[in-house]
């Protein structure tokens, strides 16, 4: 007896558990719900999602792919209202289609009320398509009425005759997911290579059946297609959320997901066809385009302009320079991405603006013309997230390589803010893809190898009340200089000083100049005054302060106990302060805190500060350097630690006694 209910408890746990995976099954008992009860601090939840992929056939169509998302998500917290807004990508190739892809077919908001459910439908209203670039676009649910401790519910279909690829997975996100489930039943026409990434045990079951599907012949007549289809299942259950910290490249490259590619396809009585797999495929697919190879073979209409500016007499660099120099001054970018022209090239060039591809296409021709080697490069810029497998719709970018002196310069001469030597930081994502003309590939790494740096020299004295004056003196080098530029330009010098004293704790600025502002070869270099009256506590006669005075760093930005994807710090910085304060007459040193020296493995990161006293002086160095772009998840415990270090540092006092 006993051994049967269980049994039936089995099977009562199971139909209910089933029920919360259906929509419209929204409980009283899941909207009271305050907290997740595995995730005290998540601010919403996934419940669970559901994505069925199966494909289907007509005589004009052939076969298409159709995919039925079913999503409901509750929220716990004010700040977990962003989740209302749900949106939906989805590919478009590089050719305007005209059919909407994606299909909603239920979208609910659902609250209590007086003790009861209550529902409201989304309208039409809250429906909204955007453009994303040439590939994508993506369709904006905007749920109503939603507060804390609301639910939402969506489904949506998702159709696509691009079968290159079927519509990525997701399991992971920065919230908890209770319950993930992806099935898809493909014929054995296709063969595609699944592939997981991210955090997340996701249990696999595949298995193979006969199949079959309806269709209407050109005559009018029902026929049916009968085949193998493989169906396969991938379920996760009680996901945590991966959290976002600080130095992170795109968070979408580290969440759990399942991505599915189009290898091979075998129809009946045909040879297999090979898909295009490899990276070489990708280039003669791409290059053969009207719209890019064609595009950077043109040349004409810029003839007279590029004899003007370059002579035989010019070195390869000379040239380079001049010719990036001059393409990056006269284009403006429309700020479309994207690796194929729209308006091409030889309009864009009359009309001085256009999209990426148009501009870098511009640039190679002129390189090429001036017998520069010179191949463009596709990439996937930082927020697009990470190429893992060559497929050109994973790409949305163009740059160009030239071969000048022995080495490989990177250009994009979308942005005036570029260099020879500093690409745009959207374009700094891992790896890119140089293709040529006759179908070669070669992988480019986008990360820079030299460093940053970040330079403050201070010269500063005290008075007896523990004020400090003095000159500040702050140099900013290669990517450095460019984010300063891209911040700084952007606003006016009133707002920039305001910010500036408001950064440094309340300083007084006062006598400011900048130099090479708009020169992008130089370093930016800020001079200015500083007046600042709360670095120094005076206790019992004594005076107390940290040598870093207002650069003084406090917070630690790693705070998790342990993390599971690279620190990504963009490109190699060097942070370098040279401080000197003279002390006020009437005071000496008591104590003073000790030099240290600090590195992790491999030198991926060190820290040194030397600290001295000479005649009425303090003198302190201090260098940090992050010596590489990317550092490893495994290093983290080890940059935890040298970041508290370096602060617990910071802060140590200095103690002056009156004499």
């Amino acid at each position: 007896m006993k051994k049967y209910l269980i049994i039936i408890c089995l099977l009562i746990s199971g139909i209910s558990f089933s029920q919360k995976q259906d929509l419209g099954k929204v409980t009283i008992k899941e909207l009271e719900e305050k907290i997740h009860p595995k995730d005290s601090s998540a601010v919403a939840a996934i419940f669970f999602k559901k994505a069925k992929t199966v494909f289907e056939y007509t005589l004009n169509d052939g076969f298409f792919s159709t995919t039925e998302f079913s999503v409901k998500i509750k929220i716990y917290k004010k700040e977990g209202l962003s989740y209302a807004n749900y949106e939906i990508p989805y590919y478009v190739g590089y050719k305007e289609i005209k059919d909407d892809y994606v299909t909603i077919t239920k979208a609910f908001t659902y609250n209590l009320s007086a003790g009861k459910v209550v529902e409201t439908r989304v309208t039409s209203e809250s429906k909204f398509v955007e453009k994303n670039n040439e590939f994508w676009k993506t369709k904006t649910i905007s749920f109503p009425n939603v507060t804390v401790g609301s639910i939402i519910e969506l489904k949506y279909k998702l159709r696509s005759s691009n079968l290159s690829i079927l519509p990525d997975f997701q399991y992971q996100y920065s919230i908890p997911v209770n319950y993930a489930e992806y099935k898809s039943e493909i014929p054995e026409f296709f063969i595609y290579k699944g592939m997981k990434t991210g955090f997340a045990d996701i249990k696999i079951d595949e298995k193979i059946i006969i199949a079959s599907t309806n269709f209407i012949d050109k005559y009018g007549f029902t026929k049916t297609l009968e085949f193998r289809q493989v169906n396969t299942s991938y379920v996760a259950e009680n996901i945590p959320a991966l959290p976002e910290e600080e130095y992170v490249n795109n968070m979408e490259n580290y969440f759990a997901k399942i991505e599915n590619e189009l290898q091979v396809i075998r129809y009946p009585n045909e040879e297999p066809k090979q898909l295009a797999t490899t990276w070489e495929s990708v280039a003669k697919t791409v290059y053969s385009e009207p719209e890019f190879g064609a595009e950077i073979d043109k040349y004409n209409y810029f003839l007279t302009d590029l004899r003007n500016l370059i002579t035989e007499s010019d070195s390869d660099l000379e040239k380079t320079t001049k010719i990036f120099e001059f393409v990056k001054n006269r284009m403006t970018w429309n700020e479309k991405y994207g690796y194929y022209t729209r308006n091409g090239v030889e309009k864009a060039y009359q009309e001085k603006i256009g999209n990426a591809a148009e501009i870098n296409f511009i640039l190679i021709s002129m390189l090429r013309l001036a017998k520069i080697n010179c191949n463009p490069v596709l990439i996937s810029t930082r927020d697009n997230g990470l190429a893992l497998f060559p497929n050109r719709s994973k790409l949305n970018f163009v740059i160009a390589a030239a071969d000048v002196d022995g080495s490989k310069l990177l250009l994009d001469a979308t942005t005036k803010l570029s260099t020879l030597k500093v690409l745009p930081i959207r374009d700094l994502n891992s790896k890119g893809r140089l293709i040529t003309k006759n179908g070669t590939s070669q992988e480019i790494d986008l990360m820079p190898k030299f460093s940053s740096d970040d330079m403050t020299y201070l010269m500063v004295e005290l008075d007896d009340k523990g004020k400090v004056t003095g000159k500040v003196r702050e140099q900013y080098s290669n990517y450095k200089a460019y984010q300063f530029r891209n911040n700084y330009l952007n606003v006016n010098r009133e707002s920039y000083l305001e910010n500036l004293e408001k950064r440094y704790n309340g300083i007084e600025v006062s006598e400011y100049e900048i130099k090479n502002e708009k020169i992008v070869s130089e370093p930016i270099i800020e001079n200015y005054t500083i007046e600042n009256n709360n670095a120094v506590d005076i206790i019992a006669g004594k005076m107390y302060f940290s040598p870093m005075l207002h650069l003084l760093k406090t917070q630690n930005p790693f705070k998790q106990e342990e993390r599971l994807y690279p620190i990504d710090f963009t490109y190699a910085t060097q942070y370098k302060y040279i401080i000197n304060i003279k002390l006020p007459d009437g005071y000496e040193v008591e104590s003073l805190p000790k030099s240290a020296s600090l590195k992790i493995n491999e030198d991926y990161a060190n820290f040194n500060y030397k600290i001295a006293t000479s005649s009425n002086q303090i003198v302190l160095n201090l260098t940090f350097n992050i010596n590489q772009s990317i550092i490893p998840a495994e290093e983290y415990q080890g940059l935890k630690e040298l970041y508290k270090i370096m602060i617990e540092k910071q802060t140590e006092k200095v103690v002056l006694k009156k004499i």
